[in-house]
């Protein structure tokens, strides 16, 4: 691995490098949701919805085994950005 590989960015929420995501993998951790709980992707503001499949691509090179056979990690509402805004108007209206 090159030194610009190194300071990748995988998640950018939670600004995890993709030498740190390797080091996972290194390490046994295979399973997407168990990467999530170790670094802490896809538990920013995205919710994984970047970083989660390019970390499912990384496993299914390190490991041969297909992204389509990986179960993605749940996602916590909402799964994309909302305006508190948007919230607070929709109680003006009761």
């Amino acid at each position: 691995m090159n030194t610009k590989d190194e300071k990748t960015i995988i998640c950018r929420c939670e600004d995890v490098t993709l030498e740190e995501v390797e080091q996972a993998i290194g390490r046994g951790y295979t399973e997407l949701e168990e990467i999530k709980r170790l670094l802490r992707c896809g538990m920013g503001s995205c919710q994984g919805r970047t970083c989660m499949r390019l970390i499912a691509e990384l496993i299914s090179r390190k490991t041969g085994r297909p992204v389509s056979e990986m179960r993605f990690p749940t996602v916590r509402p909402p799964i994309r950005p909302v305006p508190l805004a948007l919230f607070a108007a929709g109680k003006q209206n009761e």
